[in-house]
């Protein structure tokens, strides 16, 4: 007896053919594609009748390096999409890196599910992958004057700048960052009587 997620598998293979990597782990179906192959299988995904993934539920991007404790060696970037049939009731997690780690780039999928605007947006804002093809690619959290990509790994925590008000100049000021390091000593009480009442 076959159960639903090897139905699944099977009509993804059939639909995909050789061109994606499927596994499944954990209750859960993941598919890698090639930058090259990633518009026209997730055009797939959602056309093909046996497959049928109307809805786009989640898109983000991924830094891989750190992955591993270091030991990982592939692309740095990524962008995980998560897509639902409801016809079907299953759901299935795609992957598709990134060629180019210096410039991170992919197409756009808001031609095929126009939920993956702001959800583009987000990944550009905050990792830096671009979206070939995406009409209003900018940021969306973060300031527009913001410098970086604050979800990279080599971002660091302090950031580059910080944002205060100076009331000379009665304005929003940009400046380096200036944290002074400090020692912080836990402060520990002990009583005696602690916990017998």
């Amino acid at each position: 007896m076959t159960t639903k997620l090897e139905v699944l598998q099977l009509a993804l293979e059939k639909a995909l053919g050789e061109g994606a990597a499927i596994s499944a782990a954990l209750g859960e179906v993941t598919v890698v594609v090639k930058a090259a192959d990633y518009i026209k299988a997730m055009q797939t995904l959602r056309d093909d009748p046996t497959l049928a993934f109307e809805e786009m539920i989640d898109l983000c991007g991924v830094d891989y390096s750190q992955y591993g404790e270091g030991t990982y060696d592939g692309p740095r970037y990524a962008v995980t999409t998560h897509l639902l049939s409801l016809a079907n009731n299953w759901r299935v997690r795609v992957r598709v890196f990134c060629p180019d780690d210096e410039m991170p780039i992919v197409e756009s999928i808001t031609p095929i599910w126009r939920a993956a605007n702001w959800y583009e947006r987000e990944a550009f804002d905050l990792f830096g992958i671009l979206f070939d093809g995406h009409g209003d690619l900018r940021r969306i959290l973060t300031d527009y004057g913001f410098i970086g990509h604050p979800f990279r790994k080599d971002f660091p925590i302090s950031g580059y700048v910080e944002m205060r008000y100076d009331p000379e100049q009665k304005r929003v000021i940009y400046q380096p960052v200036t944290i002074e390091p400090r020692e912080n000593i836990p402060r520990v009480i002990r009583e005696e009587t602690y916990g017998m009442k």
